[in-house]
């Protein structure tokens, strides 16, 4: 006996995401002209950086909305990988900002120019204050959307690069000393590969099709195993299909029961998988010990 429990697409709509497009590209546009006046490579990294993260967003509104598309006869699970797959893109192109920052750095710890302290200092300071705004509006919805996360990272991201140039501008307006741009610069490099390991990890993960982490294997097997009736489970898989939307598979091995019967126990594994982890899309292959009787469940075992 085969059972299907279908799953609830929850889509996330696309308005946060197009909210932090406008804004970042506002960000960007004001840490470049500022980078240029202030002759800051630290400004100026950080505007690359900024500018990449919208070529980001807009990769991550455009998934939003690809992935809120109906299921169809050949995407049966629908289209809620794109975010992954944007996610997975987003990754690489941040690895690409940072290599660029990083030699561009070393560049300048050869021939340092000093900048106009000041004038980074302000600039950086309003990126961040943007950079916060919207990082608030796509907090929320990060908990629960992969594609959000990775544009939520980009922006923390984003506000970490603004308050180092900030603090380094004050630092250089002080101390006139011209190596902290540099410097700066590369810790904008590792602010960027920290969120592009986790991305890169988490997206590998789901294109992988392993089971998440709130709902490992054995843990899954142990509860299902719990319920009254429920002799034994194999076969069992668990993945994800994009974020928040999981699917769980698995051959139950029941003592003997009547179809009524059978069903309950069905409704306690769809249950348990969804209260527990979050699992709405199940389906489950019942087995019975024996099978006797003609009104018993049909099982594919062979008797022996």
């Amino acid at each position: 006996m085969s059972a299907v429990s279908t799953a609830t697409a929850r889509p996330l709509q696309p308005a946060p995401l197009r909210t932090a497009l406008f804004f970042t590209i506002i960000v960007a546009l004001l840490e470049l002209a500022g980078g240029l006046f202030a002759h800051s490579l630290a400004l100026l990294a950080d505007a690359a950086h900024v500018g990449m993260d919208v070529v980001a967003l807009v990769i991550a509104v455009a998934a939003s909305i690809q992935s809120r598309r109906p299921a169809n006869e050949r995407q049966s699970y629908g289209f809620a990988r794109f975010e992954v797959i944007a996610a997975l893109a987003n990754g690489g192109l941040l690895f690409g900002v940072t290599l660029f920052i990083a030699i561009e750095a070393l560049r300048r710890f050869a021939a340092a120019q000093l900048p106009d302290g000041a004038l980074m200092a302000g600039v950086a300071f309003a990126g961040l204050a943007i950079n916060v705004g919207i990082g608030l509006s796509l907090a929320k919805a990060a908990h629960s959307d992969m594609n959000v996360k990775a544009a939520f990272l980009h922006v923390a991201s984003d506000a970490v690069g603004a308050l180092a140039v900030g603090l380094g501008g004050l630092a250089v307006f002080v101390s006139g000393v011209a190596w902290i741009d540099p410097a700066l610069s590369l810790l904008v490099c590792g602010v960027i590969v920290a969120g592009v390991v986790r991305i890169v990890r988490e997206s590998s993960e789901v294109l992988l099709e392993s089971a998440p982490a709130h709902a490992a294997i054995p843990h899954v097997r142990e509860r299902l195993c719990a319920l009254p009736g429920v002799v034994g489970v194999h076969d069992l898989h668990v993945w994800s299909i994009g974020s928040g939307s999981h699917v769980l598979s698995a051959h139950v091995l029941l003592h003997d029961k009547r179809i009524s019967e059978a069903s309950g126990i069905l409704r306690q594994i769809e249950a348990r998988a969804h209260d527990e982890f979050d699992i709405d899309h199940v389906t489950i292959q019942f087995e019975c010990e024996s099978c006797d009787a003609s009104d018993r469940i049909i099982c594919t075992q062979v008797r022996r």
